[in-house]
């Protein structure tokens, strides 16, 4: 998988890399129990300061998406139990932005067509044709 960092975003480069590999665990990329690069390496390959990918290593262990076994390095997590505060934390995160979808003039059809097109995208790249 390879991560792109946009020096130019308005998105962190911590979050770049994070968002980066939620999305290769989604499409299939990275598998549960695959261990990433070491924060040394990681960096080293991305041009960017080790602070930057331990602090997104940290993000994604927070999340629950990976394990940081001392000695081992961060390994990702086996998907977690779906539960009430799985749930929570998602609308948190969906309801802002769907709401900042509204504000900018989306209509509801093109939201919900966007959200079912991106689901059908990555259900592809992931070999899960359902």
């Amino acid at each position: 998988m390879i991560i792109r960092i946009e020096s130019e975003s308005d998105i962190p480069i911590y979050l770049q890399i994070s968002n980066q590999i939620i999305e290769g665990i989604a499409r299939g990329y990275i598998k549960a129990g695959q261990a990433l690069p070491s924060v040394r390496s990681f960096a080293a390959d991305l041009g960017v300061n080790m602070h930057t990918v331990n602090k997104s290593y940290h993000h994604l262990e927070q999340k629950g998406i990976i394990r940081i076994v001392p000695k081992s390095g961060a390994v990702i997590a086996s998907p977690q139990d779906f539960n009430e505060s799985t749930i929570n934390k998602l609308k948190d995160e969906y309801k802002h932005l769907i709401a900042e979808s509204l504000v900018i003039g989306m209509p509801t059809i093109q939201i919900t067509e966007l959200v079912d097109t991106l689901l059908e995208e990555f259900k592809k790249s992931n070999g899960q044709l359902k």
